[in-house]
């Protein structure tokens, strides 16, 4: 039988907010994942950094720019043992300078993605997926990737209808 995974890296502290700053206790991505997960019933895995970036919306942005240029693989807390069992992953993550996050980098590059579909979802604040699906492409080595999912991070809680409908055409709900 098909089994699902739904794994997203999300930030909550400062966030950007069409043209403000916010502080929120969940992060977006996160937001968006668990809305994808209650249209779905997936399994779910939260990417988290052992050192994670600044609560301060400039400094972790800084950050990843950092990260980004230097190519650096953050250290997570955890990953899966497996994913054999899962044919589809819904891979959600913030656009951090127009692709994915490194943290999202270091999680793909430690499995095997022959043979599973990647469905992408990107949680921003009107840079839409920027170079995030030819990005996970090179780093999920073997994997189907789809045309990912852009949602407006400051909507999230309201990208329920947009989720379903995505999801729909790929064949998951």
């Amino acid at each position: 039988m098909a089994k699902t995974l739904t794994v997203f890296f999300s930030r909550a502290d400062e966030n950007y907010f069409g043209g403000a700053m916010r502080y929120i206790e969940t992060g977006n991505t996160e937001v968006a994942a668990g809305l994808a997960n209650e249209l779905i019933g997936s399994d779910m895995f939260k990417i988290e950094m052992r050192e994670p970036y600044s609560p301060v919306y400039l400094t972790c942005i800084d950050e990843a720019k950092k990260d980004l240029r230097e190519g650096r693989r953050p250290e997570l807390v955890s990953v899966p043992d497996s994913i054999d069992q899962y044919d589809t992953i819904v891979l959600g993550y913030p656009n951090y300078w127009g692709t994915i996050p490194m943290a999202v980098v270091t999680f793909l590059e430690k499995f095997d993605f022959t043979g599973k579909t990647i469905l992408p979802f990107c949680t921003n604040e009107g840079s839409g997926m920027g170079s995030s699906e030819s990005d996970i492409k090179k780093y999920a080595k073997g994997a189907d990737v789809k045309d990912g999912l852009s949602i407006n991070g400051s909507r999230a809680a309201d990208s329920k209808p947009a989720l379903e409908k995505w999801l729909k055409a790929n064949g998951i709900v």
